[in-house]
């Protein structure tokens, strides 16, 4: 079925491109396999026509790729068909959010380095608004309020419901921006000092102090996935969310998210950091 490609359908077809170029094997030879049309198997490829874990298999098995862990989690993703909970939002948030959505639930566990303001999830509903009332152009206060909405949901699906290890390096600069001025912003560090607590979640703080960024000093997320083939970085830029997985940036932005948690305080000493800077606000 051709569709509207998802960021999952993509990261899918994008794998199996992978695959079939090493292996050498033309569009025409696989869309052999599979007895469909040399076009369609560019659709999968793109993302954009949904392909069966079985024909996933076939095609693996076509192109002699040898890892069984890696193929059976990639046949795995495409056999995945409920509609998650961001669809409800299709019409009413840009792209970039659905796919951030989609990422995020799908995610074995997540590295986040946030430089300008909290991560988006362990945001408050009030810092949360103040960060949307600053974009440019100015937003509606509907689609401010729509938005606020979408990242609460975020929220509560990764903190307060979730299970999957994520590990929020944030730098000192964020939790002293004061987005929504000062009691938002101590209600801001009350609350992520509260998700700190949680079993699941590591907070930890780079401090002024710890020197310079490394690499160009962006928001950065690492996604792991079900096998390390299939791990995922995402940075922000200003048409989007940006999506790589080449082995050449999955070593790059692990190792920046490595240095980077070496510059960073302890769990306890990130809280009495924060803690410290609430008090100094």
């Amino acid at each position: 079925m051709s569709s509207p490609p998802t960021a999952r359908r993509q990261r899918i077809g994008s794998e199996l491109r992978k695959m079939r170029d090493a292996a050498g094997v033309t569009t025409a030879e696989a869309a052999a396999v599979l007895g469909l049309a040399r076009t369609k198997v560019t659709l999968i490829e793109q993302g954009s026509y949904t392909v069966t874990p079985e024909r996933v298999i076939a095609l693996a098995d076509r192109y002699k790729e040898s890892d069984s862990e890696y193929v059976n989690a990639l046949a795995e993703m495409a056999g995945e068909r409920a509609k998650g909970w961001w669809e409800e939002y299709r019409e009413s948030v840009p792209a970039g959010f659905l796919e951030i959505a989609e990422f995020e639930f799908h995610a074995k566990g997540m590295h986040s380095y946030q430089i300008c303001h909290p991560p988006g999830p362990m945001q408050t509903e009030r810092y949360s608004r103040a960060v949307f009332v600053e974009a440019q152009p100015p937003l509606t206060p509907r689609i401010i309020e729509t938005r606020v909405e979408h990242r609460m949901k975020r929220s509560k699906i990764l903190m307060t419901g979730g299970a999957e290890p994520y590990t929020a390096l944030v730098h000192e600069a964020a939790l002293r921006m004061r987005f929504g001025g000062r009691e938002v912003t101590r209600e801001q560090l009350d609350w992520m000092l509260e998700l700190s607590h949680l079993p699941h979640v590591t907070l930890r703080v780079v401090p002024f102090e710890s020197g310079g960024f490394v690499g160009s000093g962006q928001a950065i997320i690492y996604a792991n996935g079900p096998v390390p083939r299939l791990d995922t970085v995402q940075y922000d830029s200003v048409d989007g969310p940006i999506y790589l997985h080449s082995t050449e940036y999955l070593d790059k932005y692990s190792a920046i998210i490595a240095k980077m948690t070496d510059r960073s305080l302890s769990a306890d000493d990130s809280r009495d950091l924060i803690s410290t800077i609430k008090r100094e606000i």
